[in-house]
Order: C-alpha cells, then sequence, then structure tokens
C-alpha cells in the first residue's frame, strides 16, 4: 500500500510503501520510554520503499536490549519519530511510526509485540500477542 507521511510541524514529509500485513503494536521497554507513553505502533516498509520528500531527517543510534544498533530517526525541528531501522547500509526491516502517516485510517494493527514488557493495562486481549517480537 502506497501512503504519504509528515512530521508534526511539517518538515518532514515522505512516500512509503507499506505491508498492511505488518502493523504492529510494540510494548516493548524502549518503545515505552521513546514515546512517551505504553507503546508504540509501526507499520512495515516494503523492500525500504521509504523516500523522504523534503526536509533532512536526524538520526540517534539505539542499541536494543537484544544487542543490535537501531537507527531512530526524527524531525530535527518538531521531533517527531519517523521511522526506526537497523543501523547501517545494509537492507533490513523499517518500522515507520504510525501516527505519521496520513492513511493510518486504513491501517489497522494486527500484532502485538514485545508482550512480556506491556503494561497490563495496555494488552489488547482481541488482538494476537507475541512475548517477544517474533
Amino acid at each position: 500500500m502506497n501512503v504519504t507521511g509528515k512530521c508534526f510541524c511539517g518538515h518532514i514529509s515522505y512516500k512509503a510503501e507499506v505491508d498492511p500485513n505488518i502493523v504492529a503494536v510494540c510494548h516493548c521497554s524502549d518503545c515505552q520510554e521513546h514515546s512517551g507513553t505504553a507503546f508504540g505502533v509501526i507499520a512495515g516498509v516494503i523492500d525500504e520503499e521509504f523516500h523522504l520528500l523534503t526536509g533532512k531527517l536526524k538520526s540517534f543510534i539505539k542499541v536494543a536490549a537484544s544487542g543490535n544498533h537501531r537507527e531512530l530517526t526524527f524531525c530535527p525541528e518538531c521531533g517527531t519519530r519517523i521511522y526506526a531501522k537497523d543501523a547501517g547500509d545494509k537492507p533490513g526491516f523499517i518500522g515507520l511510526r504510525y501516527g505519521t502517516i496520513e492513511q493510518r485510517n486504513e491501517l489497522t494493527p494486527n500484532i502485538q509485540v514485545w508482550c512480556k514488557s506491556a503494561q497490563p493495562w495496555a494488552i489488547i486481549e482481541s488482538m494476537p500477542k507475541l512475548e517477544n517480537q517474533s
């Protein structure tokens, strides 16, 4: 599915192709801390088909609990998170932040991951759950 998106202030805009079957609620402690709430929601970008249209992203490298180095990107003006991916130039999964997608009403989360670190009140009982990511 082709989507467009932007940050809160409009400095960053993008287009991307996402897989509507890979929309997840992530309960990992990194998403909790980084989002300032109980979870994050991401849509999986297909074959790294993310294209920045305006602005320049700023990034931060985070060492995840798994030991993986993750590149977290955001707008340098308003701080809106845009995506996360494995750090470096190698191809890999890109998790586009759901709230930045203009067509988000067409994308329904279909799984919860990292439920072992979820806040008990934040679990969606009707949605499949994974203790970790896979």
